[in-house]
């Protein structure tokens, strides 16, 4: 296991290791879902040490990766029932002690900002039969568990709206989504030995530390430690920030605030969004866009006659502590209260989307309400890095940091 640990911090790419080419696992029958990839160790290991993986040789440990869809029920904004859908992972080849005598630790993590549907967990290991992104780092190298729900409007609820940046929903959808992952364990003699972590990058890190807070508010569930990564966790303050800059780095996130907050609080969504784009958001947001795809549709000027924001909108924001905006982004804040778990608020200094000051913001008033330990991890600080690194180029970084710090926390306690 010290192997394993070792390599989960120095993976210095966010990776595909693309499998399409596979059959696709058909005979295997499961209570409760379906298995969309199966994959071994072995296979897994020579896509990672084709793609030239830094850590990653002939002598390094690499479990196989079983990822099951998962469908289940849960609750929109509005508290419509909703049928979703989930990606649970599971490590294969690990020693029996571990299987059948500790048993496996679980990690939810939360997937951070996508637009088409085919980038959803489930989309993409149905699909391609391929090893994607953090599970490999969380599964086959750490050998945990990994849950990841694809959210209200992607996968099964893809004909549905995903609700950005809105915490009911996506808490609705991440909590919902381990409950059915624990039932499908015990349906499928999975065991499980009641670890859960929490975790998520970007949407996925705001969307980790309201999940963490609905729990400890329900007392439904038993979290061992959160570590959200590079999360809006303020939203108000992420807008008073962005609004105040002349361009946008990325219109699509800020446009799709925009189109999810007007329809969730019933809102014109041409008061928010200049025309042309307020005309096109329906359309680009429908899942059949890529980030890039939508960017190319709007501009990168915040505000004014040939801006994203409709002016009034934006002024209104600023002079109206009434307005329905400024009173949304305050109810989906997610740092506002003290939490009694273990939080580690991973960041990079260098962030350009989502700036590190929101993480210090966090961690300075969740310890003012009482929190139990609460603290930044600086990603660039902690692996030694000279240069800043940026809200896309941290996110690998990010998850290595995040990997170690799960499976050091694992070992102290369950020995493995």
């Amino acid at each position: 296991m010290k192997r394993m640990l070792r390599l989960a911090w120095v993976i210095p790419v966010w990776f595909i290791v693309g499998c399409g080419d596979l059959d696709k696992p058909v005979n295997e029958v499961v209570k409760g879902g379906e298995v969309v990839v199966d994959l071994s160790g072995d296979v897994i290991k020579s896509g990672l040490i084709a793609a030239a993986v830094a850590g990653i040789d002939a002598t390094t440990t690499v479990y196989g990766y079983k990822g099951y869809k998962i469908p289940y029920t849960t609750t929109d904004e509005e508290g419509n029932s909703v049928e979703v859908s989930g990606l649970m992972v599971v490590p294969t080849g690990l020693p029996s002690e571990v299987v059948a005598g500790l048993g496996l630790s679980m990690v939810s993590d939360s997937h951070g900002t996508i637009f088409a549907d085919t980038e959803a967990p489930t989309a993409i290991a149905k699909h391609t039969n391929g090893a994607d992104g953090s599970p490999i780092v969380f599964t086959s190298l750490g050998g945990f568990v990994t849950l990841q729900a694809d959210y209200i409007g992607f996968g099964d609820s893809s004909d549905h709206h995903h609700p950005f940046m809105l915490k009911k929903s996506l808490v609705n959808t991440t909590v919902d989504f381990i409950k059915a992952a624990q039932v499908f364990a015990l349906n499928n003699d999975i065991n499980l030995n009641g670890q859960l972590f929490l975790t998520g990058y970007s949407e996925g890190g705001y969307t980790a530390l309201a999940t963490l807070e609905r729990i400890e508010m329900e007392g439904s569930m038993d979290v061992t430690m959160a570590a959200p990564m590079a999360g809006p966790y303020d939203v108000n303050r992420t807008a008073f920030g962005i609004f105040t800059q002349a361009t946008l780095s990325v219109p699509s996130f800020l446009a799709n605030v925009g189109y999810s907050y007007a329809l969730a609080y019933d809102e014109e969504l041409a008061s928010v969004i200049n025309e042309p784009y307020a005309s096109k958001l329906e359309t680009l947001f429908d899942g059949s866009y890529t980030r890039v795809a939508i960017d190319a549709e709007l501009t990168t000027v915040t505000t004014g006659e040939d801006g994203l924001f409709n002016p009034v909108f934006i002024n209104q924001f600023f002079t109206n502590p009434n307005h329905w905006f400024r009173q949304a982004v305050l109810e989906n804040n997610v740092h506002t209260w003290g939490p009694q778990t273990t939080v580690k608020l991973v960041h990079c200094e260098g962030d350009d989307v989502i700036p590190f000051g929101i993480a210090q913001i966090a961690e300075a008033t969740m310890n003012a309400y009482g929190a139990a330990d609460v603290s930044i991890v600086p990603v660039e600080a902690t692996l030694g890095l000279s240069d800043p690194l940026g809200h896309a180029e941290c996110a690998a970084m990010a998850y290595n940091i995040t990997t170690k710090i799960f499976a050091q926390t694992r070992a102290a306690t369950i020995g493995y």
